[in-house]
């Protein structure tokens, strides 16, 4: 397979800067996830690793070799679309095998080789079926089979899940990881799903307003987020994060306070995540609230306490009942509290507390 290595990149249509000095190295038979908003940057950076757009500035490396006036068809690379993109007079065979054919494989050859990567995506009983006869999940592994039948130097993927129903993205994920490891292939996939990125890549790229927020493993990027941004963009629900300050370290809200080790006084964002909150009786936690609302999710109960001026989610177990209006206290886990600068958004690191303890 190849590495990757984005150097100091930027992208401007006309007077928009859509990527602002990106740097990223890439290794070999790493699955690196681009994970943004809307408008973050993350299709402009797959299409110039594609060479379907240009770099403004910088340089794009694979394999250690400059890559940036070398055309798209030269790279040796492949790529599948958020659309399928599949020709709908020919059958599944014919449509995996096309590509062999455009570079003048012997029908034969080619036969082979595209019935080898229907099997890896479990379509072999489909081969002679045309598009239209096919589920949405299935039309999704032609094209796959159709980029896996070309084994090329890397795997380019914008949003392919995107038009499958939740239970079809459950299934192809596991197929799409399953096939990443098998075919020890370096991919480079977009999305804008959270849950996507957590569940397929080796590295998390966040990107907001084209610049790169954050780049580490999924588990990383989840316990420590390097701003306010990352912390509210990942999770499902987000990472609370209330508003205060730090006063001889202890953050003050209007709810209440909370001991915190930290030296620095000043405004501060207080984060923790909703599995981390429990609830306790009136007087017997660190902020005072009232019940707002409760979800279940089937597994857990989403509780939403009211403190102050803003709503903090909890997760309980499914067997809670709490009444709206309840008066309640949350009770936070010292050991995993985050706070970010009020100002910059960035982290600052807290020497981690003894657990809490007098939870209900």
């Amino acid at each position: 397979m190849a590495t990757v290595s984005l150097r100091n990149i930027e992208k401007k249509f006309g007077a928009y800067t859509a990527l602002k000095d990106i740097s990223l190295d890439i290794a070999d038979r790493e699955f690196l996830v681009l994970l943004g908003p809307s408008g973050c940057g993350k299709t402009t950076t797959m299409r110039m690793v594609a060479g379907l757009d240009h770099p403004t500035s910088g340089d794009i490396l694979i394999d250690g070799r400059r890559v940036n006036d070398i055309h798209a068809r030269d790279r040796d690379l492949a790529m599948v679309f958020q659309s399928y993109g599949l020709y709908p007079h020919m059958t599944v065979r014919d449509n995996i095998a096309y590509p062999l054919k455009v570079r003048g494989l012997a029908k034969p050859e080619a036969r082979r080789k595209a019935e080898a990567a229907a099997a890896k995506v479990e379509l072999s009983n489909h081969l002679d079926r045309k598009p239209a006869e096919l589920s949405g999940g299935q039309r999704q592994r032609v094209a796959l089979a159709r980029a896996l039948v070309r084994n090329p130097r890397v795997f380019l993927m914008d949003e392919p899940l995107s038009n499958l129903d939740a239970q079809l993205r459950t299934v192809m994920r596991t197929h799409l990881k399953h096939l990443q490891r098998e075919m020890a292939s370096t991919t480079i996939y977009v999305t804008h799903d959270q849950v996507e990125a957590m569940t397929l890549a080796d590295r998390i790229v966040v990107l907001n307003n084209g610049r790169i927020q954050q780049v580490a493993t999924p588990a990383e990027i989840y316990a420590r987020p390097a701003n306010t941004f990352v912390a509210r963009f990942i999770g499902s629900p987000p990472m609370n994060l209330l508003e205060g300050r730090i006063e001889n370290g202890t953050f003050v809200h209007a709810g209440g306070s909370i001991r915190v080790d930290s030296t620095a006084d000043g405004p501060v964002f207080l984060g923790q995540r909703p599995e981390d909150i429990c609830l306790a009786a009136r007087g017997a936690g660190h902020l005072g609230g009232t019940v707002y609302a409760a979800e279940l999710l089937g597994d857990a109960v989403l509780v939403a306490v009211r403190t102050g001026a803003e709503l903090v989610n909890v997760k309980m177990p499914p067997d809670c009942r709490l009444a709206e209006g309840e008066t309640v206290d949350l009770v936070f886990d010292p050991s995993k509290i985050h706070v970010f600068d009020a100002v910059t958004g960035d982290r600052r690191e807290c020497v981690p507390s003894p657990a809490f303890a007098n939870a209900v």
